[in-house]
């Protein structure tokens, strides 16, 4: 990853002077619309490199008067897709993205300078440098990088995108997005070696039958999405051991919310990553000087650096994730008999580079899992003189590269 690269990203969304979703569309210079075009291009720049299998559109839709949007609006998200090169995988999908669109004080005033240099031009610099460096590699499955709009007037752009996917039975296995991740500094103090990376552990999307499952297993904490920030936390921990990707047990901080959460509501694993400490003088705020404070979300304020290690974090998961198989479909735990053992049964991985599978567990009071055991290319296993009543156990895939795909939970099953 390219510091500078991604500080240039960064610099040149915030010359547009707004970003506001309601803000001009025509203005070659000053706009959402000028900043929407210089993404495209920059995004299909990138595709030129990747031998014709990274695809660039304009996903635009009519957004209709609701909160915050007083007319009907065009709402555009800028979408890069690298096409996985397994046919097994390529199905499989990987979702990065940063909102582009900005906002001050108030979050109707469409012509007031708002530079959002950091929320959310850093998270849309993630995705383009992730784009830059994936674009001429391969992959078994498939990337999409995407650079939404409509989030501060209500998470729009990433809404539109996860409900088409959704309807369009796109297998959508993880999403990052990837919001204000520009400075280690905040009120707070500063930490220049971690990003938080938020998870819900309850489904957001869980019907009454799941729940009923989850209440009578403990599952409280083995969601997909809490599944995919330990993957995430542990593949940093290997490829970018320098910088701590920390995991919040929690969907997002109080009073805000981000673009994983339409994801969130349509059944796909998703996680956030925001840094550490916050500084709300730069964060929707009109720019200005009060009683010798600078407010505004000004591009002094962004440390090129922190962005790249927040982006090398992004780039190791989403790499390990798409070379990796997926998650073992249909884990289970069988519960027909009072054993001290535990079996566990799951459905063969399509991949045809599989090695096997692993079996993982911890204490029930555990945040991570803390042993792991190769059992083979079976489909079944006994771990004998564990009880299930006393760990929490789960199964992964692992290809003969050694890649692991994130952990599957098992439901009880007779």
């Amino acid at each position: 990853m390219d510091a500078r690269n991604l500080g240039r990203i960064i610099a040149k969304l915030a010359s547009f002077g707004t970003r506001h979703t309601l803000s001009s569309q025509d203005d070659p210079v000053r706009g959402i619309g000028a900043a929407r075009d210089w993404i495209h291009d920059e995004f299909s720049r990138i595709a030129a490199t990747s031998g014709g299998r990274m695809t660039v559109e304009k996903q635009s839709f009519v957004q209709p008067v609701s909160p915050r949007i007083p007319a009907p609006t065009v709402i555009t998200n800028v979408v890069a897709t690298l096409r996985g090169t397994q046919d097994a995988a390529a199905g499989r999908t990987y979702v990065v993205s940063g909102h582009y669109d900005s906002r001050c004080s108030d979050v109707m005033n469409a012509t007031c300078d708002a530079p959002g240099a950091n929320d959310d031009a850093s998270g849309v610099a993630v995705a383009i440098e992730a784009a830059r460096v994936m674009a001429t590699r391969t992959f078994d499955a498939t990337v999409v990088f995407m650079a939404v709009a409509g989030e501060e007037q209500g998470l729009y752009g990433s809404a539109y995108y996860a409900q088409r996917a959704k309807q369009n039975n796109v297998d959508v296995q993880g999403m990052f997005t990837n919001d204000i991740v520009g400075s280690a500094d905040g009120e707070n103090g500063r930490d220049a070696g971690a990003v938080r990376v938020f998870s819900e552990g309850v489904p957001t999307s869980e019907t009454p039958a799941q729940a009923a499952v989850r209440q009578s297993v403990g599952g409280e904490n083995d969601g997909v999405s809490r599944q995919l920030a330990r993957f995430v936390h542990e593949t940093a921990g290997q490829y970018v051991p320098w910088f701590d990707a920390r995991l919040y047990y929690r969907r997002d901080r109080y009073l805000r919310g981000g673009d994983q959460i339409p994801f969130l509501q349509q059944g796909y694993a998703a996680v956030r990553f925001t840094e550490v400490h916050e500084n709300y003088r730069h964060q929707h705020q009109d720019v200005r000087v009060e009683d010798g404070v600078q407010y505004g979300d000004l591009l002094r304020f962004v440390e090129n650096d922190y962005v790249a290690r927040v982006a090398q974090v992004n780039l190791a998961a989403l790499a390990v994730l798409a070379r990796a198989p997926r998650s073992p479909s249909r884990a289970a735990i069988v519960t027909s008999r009072l054993t001290n053992d535990t079996e566990l049964r799951w459905d063969a991985n399509p991949e045809p580079d599989i090695s096997g599978y692993e079996v993982v567990w911890r204490d029930t009071t555990e945040p991570l899992w803390t042993h792991s055991r190769f059992v083979g290319n079976v489909t079944s296993y006994t771990v004998e003189g564990l009880s299930k009543d006393n760990f929490q156990f789960g199964v992964r895939a692992v290809d003969k590269q050694g890649h692991r795909s994130p952990v599957s939970h098992p439901a009880p099953a007779s």
